[in-house]
């Protein structure tokens, strides 16, 4: 195949390029939040839109769309799909074997008030999942729990969205941190030590923001000391481990090391006024020994000790076998990168990865199946509660092909990079505006690692172009991005699977949006201030 240049500029006029480049997720959002459309329709919608767009506006051959979109998909069932129907699988199970009612047992007798429990489950707890595998077990898992709980599905969904934020940077034993440094060519842990100091402020406010978002001012004063033990606790570890110690246990570390602490601060504090989901429940709580307790756990605990296995570096080495990355036919080194996204025209890889055995899906699949067969399931049973999820999730799963079909179209043809461009041309607003691409990143892609591959090297090159620091640029594309995680259209669909919302994804994106888009203010300020006014806190 003959190779192809990205156009950036196909209309001559860069604010109607812009705006061009738009239209597929515009559409998707359109169709989702106005037609209100099944969120499945909606991917679709806009995937086509930015295949039309793609071959008539951009110029990009017909058989790179086809294996863009094609490539796009494949990622999405193995890279997505697969840890979703596995998380869910994984909850079924513990519901089928009556392990999931000790679970939240477990929680409510530790404190019995939902805005702790929220803390514990969607912060600590999902921070801990996110940073040992990643992609949608966060928001899949917590929420299925906070459910169990007693919570309102829709509140469920939505509050683990928001809390599956600022641990992003470092999901999957520190991926996008990786990723970044890989495309940026700057060293991996200057990275880490300077997203380690962008990040810690909204991590220290985060568990307030939650609980707020839940209920009133009045209460949320209520557990105030509760709030600053698991803030404080958590971005003071992620600050220490991110710049002191290494950038792929930053989050595993932070959330154990918070929920220890909070584990430790509610044995001898207690809310004056407790605030119980259920109240009934509440008063026949029964009380389990910690061989039960432990008993319970152990599915979430056995799948958590494979995905970390899967996960970090020196033992995933055991696991992944270059024969199993095919290049995509077609599309591998064929798409051009121009200036001034690269110095010289560099070809784009396109390679498939079919190496199951190092994913956190099939990590938490292997622990399922042991966790059922060690608990009193027979084989058939639990094959069965398999198909079973599976059926329920196939109009998600359709979704997600969809959504990074669509994702896969935009980033090879070049539309996303068009978006990006014209975010740079803001000069001294830059950090500010920088740190809102990363986000716009994670929104398109649906991956921080995604954002940092599409604009980590675009960060560089401005920010040198412009006299800032582009070790502080590079970081607030990764910093940035966390804050779209919560309204990236896979994460919408996680999560709406996961606390039976199907249907409901254009209320639950609605719900999220201004959390998302202040939280990633919130971050575009501190940068500001990081390039202009604390020069001295970037790390050289």
């Amino acid at each position: 195949m003959t190779p192809w240049n990205q156009i950036y500029d196909p209309l001559n006029s860069w604010p109607l390029s812009t705006v061009v480049a738009a239209l597929p997720v515009l559409t998707l959002f359109f169709v989702l939040v106005v037609l209100k459309k099944r969120v499945w329709v909606s991917a679709l919608c806009g995937m086509l839109m930015a295949i039309g767009l793609a071959l008539l506006v951009f110029k990009m051959p017909a058989p790179l769309v086809a294996a863009s979109a094609a490539h796009g998909v494949i990622f999405g069932i193995l890279r997505i799909a697969w840890i979703i129907i596995a998380s869910m699988f994984l909850y079924n199970v513990a519901v089928e074997t009556g392990q999931f009612q000790v679970m939240k047992d477990s929680i409510a007798s530790l404190s019995s008030d939902k805005r702790l429990q929220l803390i514990l489950i969607a912060f600590c707890f999902g921070a801990f999942l996110e940073g040992t595998g990643g992609g949608g077990a966060p928001v899949a898992i917590a929420g299925s729990f906070l459910i169990g709980l007693g919570f309102p599905p829709f509140q469920a969904a939505t509050l683990c969205l928001v809390a599956n934020t600022a641990p992003v940077a470092w999901g999957g034993v520190g991926n996008p941190i990786r990723v970044l440094a890989g495309v940026t060519g700057l060293d991996e842990m200057t990275l880490s030590a300077m997203t380690g100091r962008i990040l810690p402020p909204l991590s220290f406010i985060l568990p307030l923001w939650l609980v707020r978002s839940m209920v009133g001012w009045r209460q949320t004063r209520e557990v105030w000391p509760a709030l600053l033990v698991s803030g404080l606790s958590f971005a003071g570890m992620q600050f220490y481990w991110s710049n002191y110690q290494d950038n792929s246990l930053v989050d595993v570390v932070s959330a154990l090391f918070s929920l220890l602490v909070m584990v430790a601060f509610l044995k001898f504090w207690r809310p004056r006024n407790v605030m119980r989901v259920d109240e009934t429940a509440a008063a026949n709580l029964p009380h389990h020994s910690f061989g039960t307790i432990l008993k319970g756990w152990s599915p979430f605990l056995l799948a958590s000790v494979f995905i970390f296995i899967a996960g970090y570096p020196a033992l995933n080495k055991y696991l992944t076998f270059a024969s199993w990355k095919q290049p995509m036919p077609l599309l591998h080194n064929t798409v051009l990168k121009v200036p001034p996204v690269a110095p010289t025209p560099t070809p784009e890889a396109a390679i498939v990865d079919w190496n199951l055995l190092s994913l956190p899906g099939t990590a938490i699949f292997i622990g399922t199946i042991l966790a059922s067969l060690w608990l009193g399931l027979s084989l058939r049973r639990t094959l069965q509660i398999l198909a079973q999820t599976f059926k329920e999730l196939i109009p998600s799963l359709l979704a997600i092909s969809f959504m990074v079909g669509l994702a896969y179209v935009t980033r090879y043809s070049g539309m996303d990079t068009v978006m990006g461009l014209s975010l740079t041309k803001t000069d001294l607003l830059y950090p500010f505006f920088g740190t809102m691409l990363g986000w716009l990143g994670v929104a398109l892609t649906g991956t921080d690692a995604g954002s940092n591959a599409l604009f980590g090297n675009l960060q560089k090159v401005t920010a040198e172009q412009l006299g800032i620091s582009p070790v502080l640029m590079a970081s607030a594309n990764s910093a940035g991005g966390v804050m779209g995680k919560m309204i990236d259209a896979q994460s919408i669909v996680v999560a709406g699977s996961a606390t039976q919302q199907i249907g409901n994804e254009a209320a639950i994106f609605k719900a999220v949006f201004w959390h998302s888009i202040t939280l990633a203010s919130l971050v575009g300020l501190i940068v500001m201030l990081y390039a202009f006014v604390f020069q001295w806190i970037i790390p050289h």
